[in-house]
């Protein structure tokens, strides 16, 4: 039995590698849209369609659960998605409720009003996509008063990464930290919106300095999930683990082996 992993790209690996040392009994079917990827830079229609289009390639799969491991998706089409779209026996879920509990301190199914925080000047990296739509701001703000955000889109991050050109990563997300600490020259902490920037975690927690503290969603989107299939056991599925892209599978292949340091062959989606 599998539960779905779906990204753009290669960014989500971050989160299923988390997920699978969290979860080490349970199977995951992981899709990669390598041939669309970056959403970053699509209309909220074009990541709808696309996102919809992938995930019910996973549930052809088998997958009945299926994690939307890349924020520009979470952003731009998950609300619309259960809104509408959904089956009632399948379940889709994003990657922002997990990180919006750690930085309020509360449970998503608190609908208490909302209170203040330990946060008050928030620095939010993410794609520009994933900023346009205000969805990081919106979730929050149902939840918290008095915490300022800015963000930042980085473009051009992701494009690099996928690339594997990490001198070029580094470089623009030093560029990017630069931007965002002239509009807010002191956050309390950051968040680093979209799954592939942990592999850049060190550069962002250097360029911001050692009192800056640093979401990254991974470990966060796991330990929700763990919680999530407790509650819910028959969502597992009927699938078996897999590797899909509609990219180009051996190139796919290379660069998910090198973020991972382990062999990982993806075939065909």
């Amino acid at each position: 039995m599998a539960v779905g992993i779906f990204d753009s790209g290669l960014g989500g690996l971050t989160v299923l590698d988390a997920v699978q040392a969290r979860l080490p009994e349970v199977e995951f079917a992981y899709l990669a849209d390598s041939a669309h990827a970056p959403y970053g830079v699509r209309t909220s229609d074009d990541i709808y369609d696309l996102t919809c289009a992938a995930t019910q390639r996973l549930f052809d799969a088998g997958c009945d659960l299926v994690v939307l491991a890349c924020n520009t998706a979470s952003a731009a089409a998950l609300r619309r998605m259960q809104e509408g779209w959904v089956p009632r026996d399948k379940r889709v879920l994003g990657v922002f409720v997990p990180l919006i509990e750690a930085m309020t301190e509360r449970q998503w199914g608190d609908n208490s009003p909302p209170r203040e925080v330990a946060l008050k000047h928030v620095a939010l990296f993410a794609t520009p996509a994933t900023v346009a739509t205000r969805a990081f701001q919106r979730e929050l703000a149902f939840r918290a008063i008095g915490v300022d955000v800015e963000a930042q889109a980085c473009g051009g991050v992701v494009d690099a990464i996928e690339d594997g050109d990490f001198i070029l990563a580094e470089a623009l997300v030093r560029s990017h930290v630069d931007a965002l600490k002239r509009k807010m020259p002191e956050p309390h902490a950051a968040v680093l919106g979209c799954t592939h920037y942990p592999l850049m975690q060190d550069t962002f927690q250097e360029a911001l300095g050692a009192d800056v503290k640093v979401f990254s969603q991974a470990t966060l989107v796991a330990d929700a999930l763990a919680d999530y299939l407790e509650r819910h056991p028959g969502m597992m599925g009927t699938g078996a683990a897999a590797f899909l892209t509609t990219g180009d599978p051996a190139r796919v292949s290379t660069r998910a082996t090198q973020f991972l340091r382990r062999p990982i062959t993806f075939t065909a989606a």
